[in-house]
């Protein structure tokens, strides 16, 4: 199954999540007064995409290479459960910066070191593509003002994850891309 419904569940709960946790960053944006309904709206239509694709592109990448792999919202589990419940109270206090894990993939850990590393990269890359395709709507689209902003948070958003994502450390994509790439070169005499 490509998807499951405990996936999509997650999506839609993840989805509402972000909103919220990402709003108070919105409502600062130079609009007109925006509504909480407004706010919202806009705040998942620039974080979701975002946040979702990245890893449903670690999900799908790992299914080509024919492993089983799920999607996984920030519930699922304690700790990042408790990191969320931290992120809604720092956001209740419009704290200025938010860590968060709002959801990610299990994959089983027999992967070969190349395939982890484009597994790995599949979720940066996909930050790194809607990125790119915000720089493009921007440079070829007439958009009006609030269409404008919604771009350029896009792209803001979008570089931001890749190179987050990319630092070569802990838990982070990076580490995977770097050490499964330095694994996969020295088992075969690069090094």
């Amino acid at each position: 199954m490509l998807i499951s419904l405990s996936e999509i569940i997650a999506i839609i709960v993840i989805t509402i999540y972000l909103a919220y946790v990402f709003s108070g960053f919105i409502s600062r944006i130079p609009l007109r007064k925006l509504s909480l309904k407004e706010t919202l709206k806009i705040s998942a239509i620039i974080t979701a995409p975002a946040v979702i694709l990245h890893e449903l592109s670690h999900k799908f990448v790992a299914m080509l290479f024919g492993y089983q792999a799920t999607f996984y919202a920030f519930y699922q589990t304690m700790p990042t459960l408790i990191l969320a419940i931290i992120s809604i109270g720092l956001r209740f206090i419009n704290a200025p910066f938010i860590f968060i894990i709002p959801g990610f993939v299990g994959i089983p850990p027999t992967t070969s070191p190349l395939e982890t590393s484009i597994i790995a990269f599949a979720g940066p890359f996909m930050n790194l593509l809607l990125y790119l395709i915000a720089i493009l709507i921007i440079k070829t689209r007439n958009l009006n003002r609030k269409q404008l902003i919604i771009a350029h948070l896009t792209k803001r958003i979008n570089i931001f994850l890749f190179l987050f994502n990319m630092i070569p450390i802990g838990f982070f994509d990076g580490q995977k891309v770097f050490s499964g790439l330095f694994a996969f070169f020295l088992s075969h005499g690069f090094f």
